[in-house]
Order: C-alpha cells, then structure tokens, then sequence
C-alpha cells in the first residue's frame, strides 16, 4: 500500500538512494513494459519543478520504451531485492522477462508502471533529452574510462509528477 506523497517531503539521501541503493527506471504500459537498473541519476529542481535526471545507453532495450512513453518511473527497493536489481543491471529485457525471473507485480500510478514491491516510486513526465556530446567533456578521461565503446548516454530530464511512498 502506497500513499502520495509532495516530492518536498522526501527525507532520503539521494546520492544513496541513487548510488548506493540503486533503482529501477522503467516505461511501458502495465500490460508491456521494459526495466533497468540504474545507479547513475540525480533528483533536483529546474524549470521551477522537482525533476529526476537518469541516463540510458543506446544498447540498453528500456531505451525503446523510454522514448516512445510519455512517462518513466524509478523504484526504489529494500536491501531484500539486491539480487533482482542485479539481474535487471545485467540481462536484457529482449532475452528474459525480467519482471517474471524477480518475481515483481506490475502495477501503474498515471499510467506509468512500476513495481509493488518497491519502497519508493517516482513518476515522472519526460521533459527533455539530449544526447551526450563527447567534446564536451572536460576530463579527458571520462570518455576513455567510461566509453570506450563510444556508446554516450542519452539523457533524459522528467517532471516528477506523483510520488509514492510504502506505508
């Protein structure tokens, strides 16, 4: 059972919850949707609203459904699901049914789904995105350290609409 929450009222670290802790970016439908794992991102305020900022690698098959929804969610899980969130990280949505081998039951706040299992929800409405421009980095090694596939991150930046919060 959740309860809506203002997103002024969240009172977790965000630099754990995100790096730390983890979470699940997912879009679709309640009937077709598609999760990762992700432990780069970063909530804060922008245009006047409270925004999520999460970052998709073309390869990644949660990229397609991203694109094509006019929201995405990030759960948060207890430490319980530390195994789940490291299959949704390493195996791909177009091999396995990620949310049948962990076990989740999909449901949907706006539209949007997400996982009942999850602590903590946020959704959110894209707002923006932009591809990662490599000469524009000003560390000269963060393309070679963390691209060396050459395959730069899509960034998204989403309104966060709705919050839910486990009871």
């Amino acid at each position: 059972m959740f309860e809506r929450i203002d997103p002024k009222s969240l009172d977790q670290n965000v630099f754990s919850l995100i790096g730390d802790q983890w979470m699940l970016l997912t879009a679709g439908t309640g009937e077709k949707c598609n999760t990762m794992t992700a432990s780069w991102g970063g909530l804060g305020v922008l245009w006047g609203k409270p925004v999520a900022t999460v970052y998709i690698r073309p390869q990644r098959y949660t990229l397609e459904f991203v694109e094509r929804e006019e929201k995405f969610t990030l759960a948060f899980f207890g430490e319980e699901y530390r195994k789940a969130l490291a299959l949704c990280g390493s195996k791909s949505g177009r091999d396995i049914d990620k949310v049948k081998e962990c076990g989740f039951t999909v449901e949907t706040a706006d539209g949007a789904p997400y996982f009942a299992q999850a602590d903590l929800v946020l959704v959110c409405r894209k707002a923006y995105w932009q591809d990662m421009d490599p000469t524009h980095f000003l560390d000269g090694e963060i393309d070679g350290k963390w691209y060396p596939e050459k395959d730069y991150h899509r960034i998204f930046i989403g309104e966060i609409e709705t919050v839910l919060k486990k009871k």
